[in-house]
């Protein structure tokens, strides 16, 4: 499973959408602009896209949501020590309260990998995030170790966009 990630304006992204509605794709928004994800076993629709092999999927992707991505450098050394903690530690996540699906996600031709999770709302995701210390698990996983992230992870966090 891949997933292509392309941005645009909302107006053109929705299009996409609609043109190709029996592919599984969500459109999202944030302050900085929209984003249209696609998660197909098969080719994708779009000209350039980021491209991502889906490690680790939990959960059905919904119309509906708040998305965060946390985006992390990793070298390249560090790749398979990163993926095998963090599937160490996803189960820790998969049954919280609201959280509706989980793909970790393995960049194909840059960095970095993004850790995304889907929520029923951005209040269950806030409730959680006050809560829970498993990104801090993930971070001591890697203490001792020699240094595998190239730069301080980001996250991007969106609303799916709500259909026409």
């Amino acid at each position: 499973m891949n997933v292509y990630i392309a941005t645009g304006t909302l107006d053109f992204l929705k299009k996409i959408e609609k043109k190709y509605a029996n592919e599984q794709m969500l459109a999202m928004l944030n302050e900085n602009g929209a984003i249209l994800l696609h998660e197909t076993n098969g080719q994708t629709v779009f000209n350039e896209p980021r491209r991502f092999e889906v490690l680790e999927s939990y959960g059905l992707l919904k119309k509906e949501g708040f998305v965060v991505m946390n985006n992390i450098s990793v070298t390249n050394e560090g790749r398979p020590l990163f993926e095998h903690q963090f599937k160490q530690i996803a189960g820790t996540v998969v049954n919280t309260q609201g959280l509706t699906a989980l793909r970790l996600l393995r960049p194909l031709s840059s960095n970095p990998y993004i850790i995304m999770t889907v929520w029923e709302n951005k209040v269950l995701y806030q409730n959680w995030q006050s809560s829970n210390k498993t990104f801090d698990q993930l971070k001591v996983a890697f203490d001792g170790q020699h240094n595998i992230f190239t730069s301080v992870p980001n996250t991007n966090k969106y609303t799916i966009a709500e259909n026409d």
